[in-house]
């Protein structure tokens, strides 16, 4: 393992040892010191961010947008202090973290024998969402996690969400998606973040008025094994509970074969992302890059 990636899993590790001994106030009060300095910096990360949400709020200038940014570090953060404290939470305080509209949609969705896959942006803290379906509607799911480097890293956030109550199967390999299927026919839940295609196999979509890809597996597992395809939205208010929504099934198009219709579902599953990420921009932590035309400054401008 080299020095950078040591660093990098003492630091994990030290933030889930420590922080989650914090009490509450002073772990809010010690994410939100970390962003507004991270934000004063304006490293790679922040700009990006500022860059993605220039698509979302395109009517914004360079103050607004600034805004914007600071606002979302601070979301971010919130969600790494939570998510190093929430294997200290109790089963109460987890229980009482999140409040769900629509929640019939999926406690609908469970009771169905055809099984359920959720599907999430990177809005907010879906760990916290996670955890409050295995503690609060006593739910276990599937989900996939990126390998992170260096491994032990990895292995840190498998161990966390399994603890949360989580099965969680490594993204490459090429044996999760079958682990999935075989979940939803057995009236399984999976849950999957996916705004952002990890693979040279994504659906490309429009997102905010340009192209972009997302991951066709939520289309392909609901038409491979006929379970329901839910999104969910997420966010922040001044609170200490996270809100979210639980939104209408998207449907298997009736016609075209199965890339048309995995087409149709994905850039469904997309207007729905793009209406919540629009409506809270701010909780969108996407600092990465997202738009074809920011991968490749060949198909457009960056």
């Amino acid at each position: 393992m080299s020095t950078a990636d040591r660093l990098t899993d003492s630091l994990y590790g030290l933030g889930w040892s420590t922080v989650k001994k914090l009490p509450e106030p002073a772990a809010v009060r010690l994410g939100r010191s970390i962003a507004d300095l991270a934000w004063r910096q304006r490293g790679k990360g922040v700009l990006r961010l500022e860059a993605n949400y220039a698509r979302v709020v395109p009517d914004a200038g360079p103050e607004r947008l600034a805004e914007l940014s600071r606002a979302g570090m601070r979301s971010y953060l919130r969600y790494w202090m939570e998510s190093f404290r929430l294997p200290a939470w109790s089963a109460e305080r987890v229980k009482t973290g999140f409040e769900c509209t629509d929640v019939h949609h999926l406690t609908d969705g469970i009771a169905s024998p055809r099984g359920l896959i959720l599907a999430l942006p990177h809005m907010a803290n879906w760990d916290l969402a996670g955890a409050w379906v295995t503690t609060k509607l006593e739910t276990p799911f599937t989900t996939v996690a990126e390998r992170l480097k260096p491994e032990t890293l990895y292995d840190r956030f498998v161990a966390y969400r399994e603890g949360l109550g989580m099965e969680v199967l490594p993204h490459s390999g090429g044996t999760a998606f079958g682990t999935l299927a075989r979940r939803l026919r057995d009236g399984g839940l999976v849950c999957l973040v996916a705004d952002r295609d990890l693979s040279a196999s994504g659906v490309e979509v429009d997102f905010f008025g340009e192209r972009t890809r997302m991951p066709a597996g939520p289309a392909l597992l609901a038409q491979q094994t006929g379970a329901l395809l839910m999104p969910v939205t997420l966010w922040y208010d001044d609170s200490p509970v996270m809100k979210g929504q639980v939104h209408p099934p998207i449907e298997v198009p009736e016609t075209g074969d199965r890339a048309e219709k995995t087409s149709v579902m994905t850039q469904a599953l997309a207007d729905v992302f793009a209406k919540g990420i629009a409506d809270h921009p701010e909780d969108w932590h996407m600092l990465q890059r997202l738009w074809l035309a920011d991968l490749d400054p060949a198909k457009g401008p960056s």
